[in-house]
């Protein structure tokens, strides 16, 4: 028998908070009845200035069945929490997650800008990106090179050597599930290649923050850039009373102050 439930939980605690991340967002969005269209990510999105779409639409799903297969994919793909012996563990699940979940989608974003610019090929301009099978893959992709003994376990009964789960994944995927994004999930992949291969390294807490302060402030202009959420308590209000003059350092000799007034689509499952 396999260990209860709960211990499980307690072996694998990041896994298990952004399980339940992703179960609570698909919740919100069907009460809500949020359309993907809102929340995902798409080259002509992003080009009007919706840049936290690349954090939202790594956590939306757009039915039962996509979140069921990603985080059981997910639940699975934890064991990387329990790894400390090989260097990975919790600290380098969460920092590497971050990591995974902002270059795949700015890499999605750059593939898209090639087929659109140089190929021409419009049909990528409206293509909405949705779900979190960019950094599930990715995930598989880092076992594959760290633990090529792994299993990858599905729904509980279907396994796949994690030495071959990426790429059979992909294919896989891209057959059963017609409207299942290539292109994510490759971008995923490539990713995850990278990190193994330690050509994206050095990720500590002190980065991990820095980098989590910096999506914040970027998430937070953007949302308000967009207009897509009212922020009005970011305005910067002026203290000057308008209808007094203000001093300003005039150019010239840099000593004489002057005075002068202030002017008043289609959808890729991720």
């Amino acid at each position: 028998m396999g260990k209860p439930l709960f211990y499980e939980i307690l072996e694998k605690p990041a896994t298990s908070c952004i399980i339940g991340i992703c179960s609570a967002i698909w919740f919100y969005i069907q009460k809500k009845n949020i359309g993907y269209s809102h929340v995902g990510l798409s080259y002509e999105s992003a080009i009007e200035g919706h840049y936290w779409r690349i954090i939202t639409s790594a956590f939306s799903h757009i039915s039962v069945i996509h979140l069921v297969f990603n985080i059981s994919a997910l639940w699975s793909l934890g064991v990387v929490e329990q790894l400390d012996h090989m260097g990975l563990g919790i600290g380098y699940y969460l920092q590497y997650t971050l990591v995974m979940v902002v270059l795949s989608g700015v890499l999605v974003l750059a593939i898209y800008h090639l087929l659109i610019q140089r190929f021409n090929i419009e049909y990528f301009r409206r293509v909405t990106a949705v779900g979190y099978s960019c950094v599930v893959f990715g995930w598989m992709t880092i076992l594959s090179v760290k633990q090529p003994s792994t299993k990858l376990e599905l729904f509980g009964f279907f396994s796949l050597p994690i030495s071959f789960a990426p790429f059979e994944s992909l294919v896989l995927t891209s057959i059963i599930v017609p409207q299942a994004s290539f292109i994510g999930h490759l971008s995923g992949i490539v990713v995850g290649y990278a990190i193994a291969w330690g050509l994206i390294h050095g990720m500590n807490s002190y980065w991990l923050l820095s980098l989590l302060g910096w999506i914040a402030v970027v998430f937070a202009w953007s949302l308000k850039k967009s207009g897509a959420v009212d922020l009005n308590f970011l305005e910067i209000e002026s203290v000057t009373d308008p209808s007094l003059p203000v001093w300003i350092l005039a150019s010239g000799n840099g000593r004489t102050p002057q005075m002068t007034a202030l002017p008043n689509g289609d959808v890729d499952i991720v």
